[in-house]
């Protein structure tokens, strides 16, 4: 496993990006406003399925990449951390167009907003990108499974993850059309979120310099 002061640095920076509101909590919360609060909720376990995905694939594929390559694994690790960098850079520099991701959706059972909110999730490459690159600056390949070391973050992620989702799954079904407006008027978010990666990002490379 990881040295605690590992751990702790990555709960610290994935608490910061997990509750930065992105499309799987504005769907969260757009539920949570059409159909009420269990709504919001089933939705909120949905995305942590799909969550459990992207880690599981993660962890078997990094793993059977470094059996195959150490210097493999080493180069995705640079590029993960060079896509944070990207992200950083993006997020900092670019103004998205919150609104138009939280027009309504049609009205579902639950059972459809728990496999719907499963597909948002699975099927979105950015939240598999986003995996892969960055539990892996996490990853300390003396320390044990590389499989098992990742699961254990993930696990972590998706606990941070589901705590946020289910937050605002409450909040949006008691507060309404206020905590929406609220969401698309906040700027702080989006700079939080972009020091963030660009921090993470260039904590790698410069580490890996440094060790040079």
């Amino acid at each position: 496993m990881p040295e605690w002061s590992t751990i702790s640095i990555f709960i610290a920076a994935a608490a910061f990006l997990v509750v930065m509101p992105g499309p799987n909590t504005l769907y969260i919360m757009t539920r949570s406003l059409q159909q009420g609060v269990v709504a919001g909720i089933v939705s909120s376990l949905g995305v942590l399925v799909g969550t459990m995905l992207h880690v599981t694939a993660a962890a078997f594929g990094l793993s059977a990449l470094l059996l195959s390559s150490a210097p493999a694994f080493t180069i995705v690790k640079y590029a993960g951390a060079a896509y944070l960098i990207y992200l950083g850079l993006r997020t900092l520099l670019t103004r998205e167009n919150i609104s138009a991701e939280t027009e309504p959706v049609p009205e579902k059972s639950l059972s459809g907003i728990f496999y719907q909110g499963i597909m948002v999730n699975a099927l979105n490459p950015k939240t598999a990108l986003f995996i892969a690159a960055f539990l892996p600056q996490f990853i300390d390949v003396g320390r044990g499974s590389i499989a098992a070391q990742i699961f254990f973050l993930g696990a972590i992620l998706m606990c941070i993850g589901t705590l946020s989702d289910l937050t605002y799954a409450l909040l949006a079904g008691r507060c309404g059309k206020w905590l929406r407006r609220k969401f698309l008027l906040q700027r702080a978010p989006r700079y939080f979120a972009g020091c963030v990666y660009l921090g993470l990002g260039l904590a790698t490379a410069l580490t890996g310099m440094k060790r040079k």
